[in-house]
């Protein structure tokens, strides 16, 4: 057998060309003849059997028995490649193979690995413990039930005398701990030591000469050269190789339990600092990678929350951090300087790591980090990429640490910085540009006061800039760097460029002209024109704008964009300065880009408009009517941005607010109301419900603008409203409008309105009852002492009309003044809490909104009082207490969050409520409460977990059997409850996957995966959401985890079903194979024996092949959805 013709048998039958054939004669190939492959002294069929195995390991099933068999003898051969080979097929063979087959390797192995004081050949072991090792890279998520025999006998061959079995045995170890974490858990400690012991295992070298020479060392670079170019190097020295292994061991360790990371910090973190001292390259750049490691999960998780309230653990670990600093930037000194760039490289890679995780925490030693920077800009003798790393990492610092630190070194790094950008490299000119945009931003800021004075470094930086911008032949990327350092070096310091600023202006106008460069100048220009120095751009205004209208007409989206945030910006600080007849050619371009098309294009288009209407509003006499017109189309789309609106807002209030008003008042209002009086008197509304909204918020901008008229119009929206002869849509906009309007002036008028508002609470039309019962609420926030007692026993009085009524009471509570309602706080808290025990549950619900928004009146005393309804309350009214809390949460800061953290444990032991409605409030809480503020109940995980879990069992004390009629029909009680308990679990993988255990959570994803097809919906999403957030713990169950897909995909409906119930299976069986398509996603998936049956299956079945295929292309099309909307 030749190595060359068993690799032509394995191509074809990769390729599906006569496979069976194929795979038989490589298979007979190898098992009849390893003898003759060894005695002809080729180890070429070995590497290709181990090919075949790992690229055909299913097609290959028929054959995995006889296959181990063959491989497991030659573990013992006296060629050192033929074990080798052996040792790669066995590990792939691991992955692939039956359970029984596994087990029967699994125990093979250790039954041959003697006591380590047994009389064995090293090599033997060493073949043994590697072969263990390949087996834990390729199945380790097989061999968690095993680990225990295993873990304690390696440990034991780690303290032999041999650095290579050690190498093999510490890289068996992090092959368990990346694929087994959890069933390392017992064997951490053990393992943690011999890591220690072992990244430290140097015994041809003395560092503690390397240390003496430190303390005697001067700031003259030669001698770290010279002592450099005299290291010790000795080829036979393998000890380097069990120092590296014990570093990715460490790297393992932390990556694979990040609940422990205190503790590494405590014992794992001084190691590796003194660990940086590493005399070789490779080992020092793996100690260098497990301290990054080990800083990126320290990093607090995004988001304002967590940046305005650290978890107790997180803050923790910070400090202890913090408490390193010293110590790391101590060590990396000398490293910073080292002739070696991989480790110059490593150095700012981790120290860019630390900055980001503790912003500020660099500058007090910007001395030691500026002098690396400096000698890394100036080494021209090796690469070029470390001076762009050394750019990188000063871009980095710059956003990192306060300004203050840079000012005594500016000095020293900015002319190396500037030699960068004059360097003939296109990649670190277009890196330092970027460097010296980020430090003119930096040190002179525009919202502070300077306190650097910037005539030293302006001329400078102006003439190097200036040159690479008015050269012609450069990249592209050059180019446009230049031309935004230009325009940040303008903006910033435009008042010291003297008469070197209208050449620069002139500059950026010409390329402005240049189809390349005119995005990136437009930004510049509005650099300039945003800032406050008030710099003179006459020189070119009248050219530009002109250019700039063109821009408009252009197709380019974000050239459309950013043209107009520069015109807005030239209209808000050149103002009268503009010359009218380029205003007029921007102006005409504008109606086209008011439209729907664009929300966008449109809202720039809009707030431009507000700014030249007060500006110049003589000009818009000629196209106020065109982009009115567009104008209010646009208002008319259901789907209007609130940033278009309230641009919309601004530019009406414009048009009236100038003197003289560019638009008449009284014509404005009859504009925007005419498309809702123009419809039939009993035509319905006609108008989606979203239009009548944006119109009244227009009309109450109008009256703002002009408070004389506020009065008379809402008179004439109070006789609209009252008048029989108004259709629906023209009562729903009046109400709309006077809900936004707020407060009429006079009591007659409020009197009449109240007698309005209440008639109308009993119209047939269900919008005008809703628009009423908003406009109730809205205008009685804006006079309290006269509307609020009024409502209040409007409520008691008319039970009928109390769901509409609380709708007032909850705009009103929500619109008023905290301090206007405190006086009436305890009739209101009074009335709510007699509502609770309400039948309708949609009643309940907006009592509860109610009692959240009353809350917040007066956090402090009324949130203590809870606790006295959830322990005397009845079910409905503990289920609306919680339910009030949960509307506590919102996704911005509020200063109730540390109260309510202070009782959210108590909150939560509703979830031991004997009621189910309870339970079912409690969890939607808990759901909005990981949702919107993780870090209100990140601390309490750990007793809030077992109880969420409970809720996730089927009940069978909670299903019965209901007669309808002939038919039987089973009712689930505990359905609902079951589903907000999974539904609280996905939002648990969004914001808190570090305080879970993933193999408990996917215990119970599993019990899922077979529950109500409601339920079965949501674990299908969160089992492809885990393949990407945590593949190993799913890879270690794929094999119980598919059957329940299978069964779902498989599934037939019943002959005579209903429509709805092949639709629901359509979609249960398309969400099964998304999963599926997500677990196929992990790398060493497919090597499992039942997912390659079910792919298989997959294949042959057209059904599912063609269902499989629509979603890949879906997942490939389509945006990621990495997160559902749930609370």
């Amino acid at each position: 057998m030749h190595g060359p013709r068993l690799k032509v048998w394995i191509e074809a039958a990769e390729a599906g060309r006569g496979c069976a054939v194929c795979v038989e004669a490589i298979l007979w190939c190898c098992l009849l003849s390893p003898e003759l492959s060894i005695s002809k002294g080729t180890k070429e069929p070995w590497k290709e059997l181990s090919r075949g195995v790992t690229r055909l390991g299913a097609p290959l099933g028929a054959f995995h028995a006889s296959l181990l068999h063959c491989l497991l003898p030659q573990l013992s051969s006296p060629r050192l490649a033929v074990r080798k080979r052996a040792v790669g097929a066995l590990g792939h063979l691991a992955a692939a193979c039956s359970t029984d087959l596994f087990i029967e390797l699994a125990d093979h192995l250790l039954d041959r690995l003697p006591g380590p004081r047994a009389p064995t050949s090293p090599a033997a072991i060493r073949t043994l413990i590697q072969c263990l090792g390949s087996v834990g890279r390729q199945a380790g998520h097989r061999l968690g039930a095993h680990l225990d025999r295993l873990v304690p006998l390696v440990e034991d061959f780690c303290n032999l005398d041999d650095d290579e079995l050690r190498e093999s045995c510490l890289q068996a170890f992090e092959a368990f701990l990346r694929k087994c974490p959890k069933e390392m858990g017992p064997h951490m400690p053990n393992v943690t030591s011999l890591c220690l012991q072992y990244i430290k295992h140097d015994p041809n070298y003395n560092y503690d000469s390397d240390e003496d020479e430190e303390q005697m060392e001067t700031e003259d670079s030669e001698f770290s050269e010279q002592e450099s170019e005299d290291e010790y190097s000795d080829d036979d020295d393998m000890s380097w190789k069990v120092r590296r292994a014990a570093a990715k061991c460490i790297a393992a360790l932390i990556s694979s339990r990040p609940d422990l990371l205190p503790d590494f910090h405590r014992t794992l973190a001084p190691v590796l600092i003194r660990r940086f001292k590493e005399r070789e390259e490779n080992v020092k750049a793996d100690v260098f990678t497990a301290y990054i490691v080990l800083l990126r999960q320290t990093r607090p998780p995004k988001g304002w929350l967590e940046a305005m309230e650290e978890p107790t653990q997180t803050g923790s670990n910070l400090h202890m951090l913090r408490g390193q600093v010293p110590l790391v930037v101590k060590a990396l000194q000398r490293q910073l300087k080292d002739r070696s760039i991989r480790a110059r490289q490593g150095c700012f890679s981790l120290l860019t790591e630390l900055a980001g995780v503790l912003p500020g925490s660099l500058a007090e030693h910007m001395p030691v980090l500026v002098s690396g920077i400096i000698f890394s800009l100036a080494d021209r003798s090796s690469s070029s990429t470390i001076r762009m790393d050394a750019l990188a990492f000063l871009q980095g610092l710059l956003g990192t640490e306060p300004a203050e630190a840079f000012h005594p070194h500016l000095p020293t790094l900015l002319p190396p910085v500037m030699a960068c950008v004059a360097d003939p490299f296109y990649k670190i000119a277009a890196e330092a540009l970027v460097v010296l945009q980020e430090l003119v931003q930096a040190l002179w800021p525009l919202d502070r006061p300077r306190i650097l004075d910037p005539e030293p470094y302006v001329g400078e930086m102006s003439v190097v800039t200036l040159a690479r911008l008015r050269a012609t032949d450069l990249d592209q990327e050059v180019k446009e760097r230049a031309i935004s350092c230009m325009g940040h070096l303008v903006g910033h310091l435009g008042d010291r460029l003297g008469d070197d600023l209208e050449p620069i202006l002139l500059l950026l106008l010409d390329r402005l002209r240049n189809e390349i460069t005119r995005l990136p100048a437009v930004k510049a220009l509005t650099l300039v024109a945003v800032s406050p120095l008030q710099l003179d751009l006459q020189p070119i205004l009248a050219e530009a704008l002109p250019i700039l209208a063109s821009f408009l007409r252009k197709n380019q989206r974000a050239l459309r964009l950013a043209t107009l945030a520069a015109l807005d910006a030239l209209a808000q600080s050149q103002g009268l300065s503009l010359p009218p007849s380029a205003v007029q050619a921007v102006l005409a371009e504008l109606p086209a880009l008011v439209n729907e098309s664009d929300m966008h294009v449109a809202q720039l288009a809009v707030d431009f408009l507000a700014t030249v209407t007060q500006a110049q509003p003589a000009s818009l006499v000629e196209v106020s009517g065109p982009v009115l017109s567009e104008l209010l189309r646009l208002l008319r789309s259901p789907l209007l941005p609130a940033g278009v609106l309230a641009a919309a807002e601004g530019f009406l209030q414009a048009l009236v607010g100038t003197r003289p008003p560019c638009v008449d008042y009284a014509k404005l209002i009859s504009l925007l109301t005419a498309p809702v009086y123009e419809q039939a008197v009993d035509g319905g509304p006609g108008l989606h419900k979203q239009v009548f909204h944006s119109l009244a918020r227009c009309v109450a901008a109008l009256s703002a603008a002009c408070p004389q008229e506020a009065a008379s119009t809402a008179n004439r929206l109070v006789c609209d409203a009252r008048s029989p002869h108004s259709s629906t849509g023209v009562k729903v906009l009046a109400f709309l409008s006077l809900a936004e309007v707020g407060q009429v002036a006079g009591p007659g008028p409020q009197r009449e309105l109240k007698a309005v508002l209440l008639e109308a609470l009993g119209s047939p039309s269900e919008d005008v009852r809703a628009a009423a019962s908003y406009a109730l609420g809205r205008v009685g926030a804006g006079s309290l002492p006269d509307f609020l007692p009024f409502l209040l026993e409007q409520i008691e009085a008319e039970p009928r009309r109390q769901y509409l009524l609380l709708h007032s009471l909850r705009e009103a509570l929500g619109a008023a003044q905290p301090d206007s309602l405190k006086p009436y706080a305890e009739d209101v808290w009074a009335l709510l809490f007699r509502r609770c025990e309400g039948a309708e549950e949609g009643t309940r619900g907006v009592v509860a909104e109610c009692i959240g928004k009353l809350v917040l009146v007066n956090p402090s005393f009324l949130l203590p009082r809870f606790r006295k309804q959830l322990a005397a309350g009845r079910p409905h009214t503990r289920s609306t207490v919680i339910t009030a809390v949960k509307f506590l949460i919102s996704d911005q800061p509020h200063p109730i969050d540390p109260l309510l953290k202070s009782f959210i444990g108590e909150f939560m032991e509703s979830l031991q409520d004997p009621d189910l409605n309870v339970r079912r409030a409690t969890l939607a809480f808990f759901n909005s409460a990981v949702h919107n503020k993780p870090s209100l109940v990140r601390d309490l995980l750990d007793d809030i977990l077992p109880l969420l879990y409970q809720e996730t069992k089927i009940r069978r004390d909670l299903i019965r059997e209901v007669e309808m009629g002939p038919f039987k029909h089973t009712v689930d009680d505990g359905l609902d409850v079951r589903k907000a308990a999974f539904e609280c679990m996905y939002s648990l993988l969004e914001s808190c996957l570090g305080q879970l255990d993933i193999c408990e959570f996917l215990n119970h994803v599993e019990d899922g995966l077979k529950d109500h097809y409601d339920i079965r919906m949501l674990t299908f999403i969160m089992l492809a959401r885990l393949a990407t957030l945590c593949p190993a713990p799913v890879l270690q169950r794929v094999d119980r985890l598919i059957e329940p897909l299978r069964a779902t995909c498989t599934a037939k409906v019943k002959a005579g079903s209903v429509k709805q119930e092949f639709e629901k299976q359509d979609e249960l069986k398309r969400s099964a194979m998304r999963a599926v398509a997500a677990l196929l996603t992990i790398p060493e998936v497919g090597k499992s024996p039942i997912m390659a049956d079910f792919s298989s299956q997959i294949r042959s079945n057209p059904e599912l092949a063609a269902l499989f295929e629509s979603i890949q292309k879906d997942s490939t099309s389509a945006p990621s959805t990495d997160s559902m909307e749930l609370s």
